[in-house]
């Protein structure tokens, strides 16, 4: 929790930016915080402004992910997904040619490829 305050701390710095209240643009084009949807970041920042599991964008697993922020929403292209959940052991093949062999924390954090070009594509 340190760090995402610290990360609202540098949004709110550049944010601050904003000239009066009717300015019509934000001085940030975007801004997001991303967190596994059942993390505590719920508890602090309440309802997320965008859901997603990875299938959404292309990548046959699940790992349900919510956003916080400003930001457009990226178009999703879901495919059906054949994975129960997202599996830890079978993970290490996930991208594996990107990514490597990784440990299960570092796995678990990575991007969604397909969410990630999703994304950039929306707020770019």
């Amino acid at each position: 929790m340190i760090l995402v305050k610290k990360t609202l701390e540098i949004i709110w710095h550049f944010q601050y930016g904003i000239k009066k209240d009717v300015q019509k643009y934000s001085p940030l084009k975007f801004w997001a915080l991303e967190n596994v949807n059942r993390g505590m970041l719920k508890w602090f920042l309440g309802k997320p402004a965008f859901v997603f599991n990875p299938y959404n964008f292309g990548d046959n697993y699940k790992k349900e992910t919510a956003l916080w922020g400003f930001f457009k929403e990226p178009v999703k292209s879901p495919i059906k997904c054949d994975k129960v959940k997202f599996d830890m052991m079978a993970s290490k093949d996930i991208h594996a040619e990107h990514f490597g062999k990784e440990d299960r924390k570092t796995r678990r954090s990575i991007t969604p490829l397909g969410f990630a070009y999703a994304f950039y594509e929306a707020n770019h």
